[in-house]
Formats: C-alpha cells, structure tokens, sequence
C-alpha cells in the first residue's frame, strides 16, 4: 500500500506524510522510543521494545509491501515528527473487514496538525484497502486524543477499567472505539 501527502501545518512548516521505507529505520526507531518516553499512553515503554534497527526496516519494507496494511511516517525539517499506521486483525473471513489503528507523535510537534492529519490518511488508507472498519484502544485520561478521534468519526464501544498497568500511575481504564467506513 502506498501513500504520499504534503501538509501545512498550523506553526507554517510542511510535513511530509509517507510511506516508511527500509532506509528510514533508524529514524523511525528512534521516533518509537522517544514518543514511548514521552507519555504514559502508549502501549509500551522503550526499554520494552524489542525491535532494533534491522528489524524496523523489515516491518517497513513489510507495511510498505501489503496490499491492505501501512505504516505512515511524518517527516518534518528532515525529522521524523509522528507514524501512525493500521494492521489487519486477521485474515480469517469473520475477521478480515477489521483492521486496528496505532499513532504516535512526538511531543514536539503536538498541536500542529500533525495526528489529525495521520488519522486521516490511516483512515483513507483504511478504505482503500477494503476494510469496513476501523478500531483503536485508547487510555481514557488521554482526552485530546480521545476529542481527535470523535472528530474523526470514530465512536466508542466498550471499556477497560484496568486495561493498562502503568508504571507510573497504577491502572489505566482504556477505551475502545471503531470507524464504521
């Protein structure tokens, strides 16, 4: 799947928005541990991550590969600002029309666009590949992203008291919304 777009974003700046590719790994590893550093809503933490630099470029070449799954980096003054990507479920038939949405974006460019503009093109890319919807998980305290993604047309339908255990904070009820598309 393949996907290519240029934004303005609110401070003046361009981001490009496009397919991560093998020779981005480094940089899109290090995006990973940054944004995992960064907040406390992510599923993980860095010290978690199992990927290395050679592992990225294979899920990139993989995601940059499939015919109905990507992975979406934003690239801002030559860094990478946000990826945000959507996974098949499953490949059974009753799974098959489902496919799950992840976002990250770096602290540094929160506000400017940049996550609406990722959920939109995962969104795009979501029906163009096929699926009839669209799913995520976020932690309920998160409300800006939780606002970005009613926004966008997503509903909630279920939670999770204790879905996440944070370091940090103990348990983190988590929410479950879908995009019918």
């Amino acid at each position: 799947m393949k996907y290519r777009e240029q934004i303005l974003l609110k401070n003046g700046k361009t981001a490009v928005l496009r397919n991560g590719e093998e020779s981005d790994a480094g940089a899109v590893l290090e995006n990973f541990n940054l944004t995992h550093a960064q907040t406390d809503y992510l599923l993980s933490y860095p010290d978690e991550s199992t990927f290395d630099a050679e592992a990225e470029s294979r899920f990139l070449q993989k995601k940059q590969d499939s015919p109905n799954e990507i992975e979406i980096v934003a690239w801002v003054d030559g860094k990478v600002a946000g990826t945000a990507g959507i996974d098949a479920v499953g490949t059974k038939y009753k799974l098959r029309h489902r496919a799950e949405f992840g976002i990250s974006v770096a602290e540094e460019y929160w506000g400017l666009g940049i996550g609406r503009a990722l959920t939109q093109a995962c969104i795009r890319c979501a029906k163009e590949a096929g699926y009839t919807q669209l799913e995520l998980t976020v932690v309920a305290e998160n409300e800006r992203a939780i606002a970005l993604y009613r926004s966008a047309g997503f509903t909630e339908y279920g939670r999770n008291p204790r879905g996440f255990l944070s370091r940090a904070s103990g348990y983190q009820e988590l929410v479950y919304m879908l995009l019918e598309l």
